[in-house]
């Protein structure tokens, strides 16, 4: 079977091995008895000890993408989507609202919901979240800046999460899932869609990788395990990256579960698609 990264094409340059990170957690469990290191910056191993965790933390916060700039990402884009026509406007989450952005398109019947996340395998990430009532389509979309893991490797996780709300036969569900931010294109994070982009603030940016979720069935055994599931919202935003809507589908990923005899879990079945005849896929 192949590995989780397969549920996505794209990979991390240069991306910290297990065995390397695992070389640096050890250098920092040593640092508090290097007394003469402590010493050249004022700190006493105490004092070392004592401030690690909230350090660490603070380290997190500033190395992250953080809340304003990922919100930044979105309303540019959202904007270059306006500026473009491929949607009439938008509403934005105000200061201390969930970041829930509300899509007005041209031929919707509904407006449709996008919710702002950080990276899949964070459980605030995948399942911290509600479904509008006033959306046609909502989509859970990922701005994830990590390197601790393999892009289709956050994408597996998130899936994973994902599964609990799904069979939720009361809950509200996702239309789809998109995983892209600023990496996406650069050196970190090459794409294979590279040839096919939107100029974003003078920046080349390539199409965004779409998951599409399947429709609730109670009495099915599988759903869109074979990855047929179709969506309006795909065909708009890709077209704003250029393609064409005849292209849509090869460009459009697939999420599928299905019933695992003698198991809690579903199986799961997540597809990425990026071009005609390539596709990479992950099954578990």
């Amino acid at each position: 079977m192949l590995g989780a990264e397969e549920a996505s094409p794209c990979r991390h340059a240069g991306a910290p091995t297990p065995s390397v990170i695992a070389r640096v957690n050890a250098v920092i469990a040593q640092l508090g008895d290097r007394k003469d290191l402590l010493e050249e910056f004022g700190l006493s191993p105490a004092e070392f000890q004592q401030a690690l965790p909230a350090a660490i933390e603070a380290s997190r916060g500033s190395r992250s993408a953080g809340q304003s700039n990922r919100r930044l990402f979105v309303r540019e884009l959202l904007q270059q989507l306006v500026q473009d026509g491929a949607i009439r406007d938008f509403v934005a989450p105000k200061p201390g609202e969930d970041t829930v952005y509300r899509l007005k398109i041209d031929g919707f019947d509904r407006d449709v919901g996008i919710i702002q996340k950080g990276c899949p395998d964070g459980a605030h990430s995948s399942k911290t979240m509600t479904v509008p009532e006033w959306a046609g389509e909502t989509y859970l979309w990922w701005l994830c800046d990590s390197l601790a893991n393999e892009p289709g490797e956050h994408v597996h996780k998130g899936v994973g999460r994902l599964q609990s709300g799904f069979f939720d036969e009361n809950a509200r569900k996702l239309a789809g899932v998109i995983f892209y931010n600023h990496l996406c294109g650069s050196l970190q994070r090459e794409c294979p869609k590279a040839r096919r982009t939107l100029v974003i603030d003078g920046n080349p940016m390539p199409p965004p990788c779409i998951y599409v979720m399947p429709d609730w069935d109670g009495n099915a055994t599988a759903w869109n395990w074979n990855g047929l599931q179709e969506r309006a919202f795909p065909t708009i935003l890709l077209r704003a990256f250029g393609v064409p809507e005849a292209e849509v589908p090869v460009f459009t990923g697939q999420i599928g579960f299905r019933h695992r005899p003698n198991s809690r879990r579903a199986a799961m079945n997540i597809t990425s698609r990026f071009g005609i005849s390539r596709t990479t896929q992950h099954r578990s």
